[in-house]
């Protein structure tokens, strides 16, 4: 089995949360694959200081904060694969985004000891906007841009799908977003591809 875990940025419940949710149904319909989803508005996420205190001790997890992101670096460690989903805020990722990112700094301890732990690992990204042209390109670079960082594989929906999925919400949640075609069909079609590219990793490694 391969594990793929979305990651949803919204601070609500809508439109985002709806598109992944779908997403995850599509790639867990694969054989040998299964899905998991964070939710970041039930998470209790609390900014990174840049104490360096974690690479400096060479723990994994932040020895400052007691909150959600232990728990989250966990599910991202044991992931095969991912799916990042945000909607688009001032052309970008949220702020819960963000700072759960900011906070994965303690994974340098994992690339020091192991710089190819991320080699054989997939991601994909999808970004949702409430008008058409709203940002959901540069906020899906932001998320790939966590990609990069860990030297993840980053997974396209291919022909007309270059970076990621943009949905259209039109400002109407769940309702919007399902109203996309176009956009839940490219959305599906990443998380498709990320479950596929995750389970030929992993056949090459058996």
């Amino acid at each position: 089995m391969v594990r793929i875990l979305g990651i949803c940025g919204s601070p609500r419940r809508g439109a985002t949360e709806y598109v992944l949710e779908k997403a995850l149904e599509v790639a867990r319909s694969l054989d040998g694959v299964e899905t998991e989803m964070v939710l970041l508005r039930q998470k209790k996420l609390h900014f990174c200081l840049h104490c360096d205190r974690c690479i400096t001790e060479g723990v994994l997890y932040c020895p400052v904060h007691d909150d959600d992101v232990k728990e989250i670096i966990d599910r991202f460690l044991q992931a095969d694969g991912y799916i990042l989903a945000s909607p688009v805020y001032l052309m970008g990722m949220t702020g819960q985004m963000a700072t759960l990112f900011n906070r994965f700094r303690p994974l340098y301890t994992v690339l020091k000891s192991n710089p190819e732990f991320f080699f054989n690992k997939v991601g994909g990204a999808i970004a949702v906007g409430g008008t058409r042209n709203g940002g959901q390109e540069a906020t899906i670079n932001c998320l790939l841009g966590v990609y990069h960082t860990y030297g993840i594989n980053i997974v396209n929906g291919g022909i007309g799908i270059y970076s990621g999925a943009s949905v259209w919400s039109k400002d109407r949640k769940e309702e919007g977003a399902r109203e996309d075609e176009i956009g839940m069909k490219n959305a599906c079609t990443i998380a498709l591809r990320v479950a596929k590219m995750a389970l030929k990793m992993a056949s090459s490694r058996s």
